[in-house]
């Protein structure tokens, strides 16, 4: 085994060593129930735009950005637009590394790859702040409801033209807005990507910290994801991943497609 080998097999068993220590990961719970009162995760931004993520989901989302290198990014849910701008940044930089590879020149305001983000409402400051910002050439925004039929078929449209696509829900937190959504954009994953669904963390969360909203324990994207689950077996929960962030607001919920 050479020196590059042992140190993934280092990582491997640390991971399960993780998920094994039920102490730690009650903990982490524990944690991110506190934070939450606080926003925590309004405190970050990805090149000017504020992100609304914990620090650990970034690193994991451009984890597997370089894992997949994929061509198309659908995300929904926008708000202030750091998550596109993040996606967009990493697509940038697998051009630029597939244009050394082939040893060609790289026209920056070409974009080879695309993040494609739909939200109800992108209001106007964010958009502007978006279409303004270096990475937009990479990037196309759908305003209208993520499962309204016509904008589902707006994204079909463009995930027709390409081969490795990666798909993240993040808008309206109901059970059944989720489970349509999985419906409607899970299979647009290719296969060896992962379909990822945020907050499934709401599940975990005591019932009182969502009283002003439509979504809380027993009705939230974690429950959708295991009745979505039911009957797609080309899909599976990737556990590895939270075992190993600890803090995450997406346990269960990085969904890898495998068949």
């Amino acid at each position: 085994m050479n020196p590059i080998e042992q140190f993934q097999h280092e990582v491997r068993d640390s991971i399960v060593s993780l998920g094994q220590d039920h102490d730690l990961q009650v903990l982490s719970r524990i944690w991110l129930r506190q934070i939450a009162a606080h926003k925590y995760s309004y405190n970050f931004g990805w090149m000017g735009r504020p992100i609304i993520q914990v620090p650990q989901d970034i690193v994991t989302m451009q984890e597997l950005i370089w894992q997949i290198k994929p061509d198309l990014v659908i995300e929904t849910g926008i708000a202030h637009g750091g998550s596109l701008i993040m996606n967009a940044s990493m697509l940038a930089l697998l051009d630029i590394c597939d244009a050394i590879e082939a040893n060609e020149s790289l026209d920056p305001r070409i974009s080879r790859r695309k993040v494609l983000g739909v939200d109800i409402d992108i209001r106007a400051h964010n958009r502007d702040a978006i279409e303004s910002h270096p990475m937009a050439s990479r990037i196309q925004m759908i305003q209208g409801s993520s499962i309204a039929p016509e904008v589902i078929e707006q994204v079909k449209d463009v995930a027709k033209d390409y081969q490795r696509v990666l798909v993240c829900l993040d808008s309206n937190h109901t059970h059944d807005h989720v489970l349509a959504e999985l419906e409607s954009y899970a299979p647009l994953t290719s296969i060896g990507s992962y379909c990822v669904v945020f907050d499934t963390i709401i599940d975990d969360m005591p019932a009182d910290m969502f009283l002003d909203r439509p979504w809380g324990p027993s009705d939230n994207p974690k429950t959708a994801v295991w009745e979505y689950l039911k009957t797609h077996s080309e899909f599976e929960i990737d556990k590895s991943i939270h075992q190993k962030l600890l803090i995450t607001v997406a346990p269960d919920g990085y969904l890898k497609r495998i068949s």
